[in-house]
């Protein structure tokens, strides 16, 4: 699998509610679902003269001018640099085999629909019914994990498979529950959940500036295989 295979996994497990192609560019209608579906994307050759054509239609949908930016799009990068958009979020995609591992006793459990408890979780990590509308959205096999510690709900993540690939989205662990193996233990779930589906690799994406994260999936033996970022003016 390439970096741009990969890009592909990521858009149908975390899909836009609506994409349209104008002029050279992908035109996201995210839907409060966050920058991964919201910002505009080059399907071509670009100039400075064509931003305003994207800015203006991110604004007929009500989302500010953000540009998402692959290593191919250098250009587009020193473009909108110089017109003063900033970097956020460099992110990284990790990928590898699925790892096989057993998921200790009352600790994460795959289910779909995410219960409200599950809901509320997300909540406190900022991820609310926009994101919640997004995983409703994607139509190839899904479904959520809950992690447990302490005998309480402490732990979320959305999981979804495209083609022979599972992507994990939306970790959320509570603050005072972090550190202590649950996010590792709900990998683990969700990696048995990606096998029974017939699912051959697993991958997820972290921002650059969470290092536990990497950490972790590191340890699990995923390996970097792309990077990405966006720009938008402060």
């Amino acid at each position: 699998m390439n970096t741009n295979d990969l890009f592909d996994v990521v858009e149908a497990t975390w899909p836009a509610a609506k994409e349209t192609q104008v002029g050279p560019w992908l035109i996201r209608d995210g839907q409060g679902g966050g920058k991964r579906v919201s910002a505009a994307r080059p399907v071509g050759p670009v100039t400075q003269n064509d931003v305003a054509l994207a800015v203006a239609e991110m604004k007929k949908l009500g989302q500010p001018a953000l540009f998402s930016l692959r290593p191919e799009d250098g250009q587009l990068d020193s473009i909108l640099a110089q017109m003063g958009y900033e970097v956020l979020d460099p992110s990284i995609l990790f990928i590898g085999s699925l790892f096989e591992e057993t998921v200790p006793p009352v600790t994460a459990f795959d289910i779909w629909p995410p219960l409200q408890i599950m809901k509320d979780v997300w909540s406190e990590g900022g991820i609310g019914p926009g994101r919640i509308a997004v995983m409703e959205r994607v139509t190839g096999p899904k479904t959520s994990i809950l992690g447990r510690i302490s005998d309480r709900a402490a732990g979320c993540a959305f999981v979804a498979i495209h083609g022979t690939t599972a992507m994990v989205h939306a970790v959320e662990v509570l603050p005072d529950y972090r550190r202590h193996g649950l996010a590792r233990n709900m990998m683990y779930a969700a990696a048995r959940w990606a096998k029974e589906q017939g699912a051959e690799h697993f991958s997820l994406v972290t921002t650059g500036s969470n290092v536990a994260a990497q950490s972790l999936y590191s340890s699990l033996g995923l390996s970097v295989v792309g990077r990405y970022h966006y720009r938008m003016k402060p």
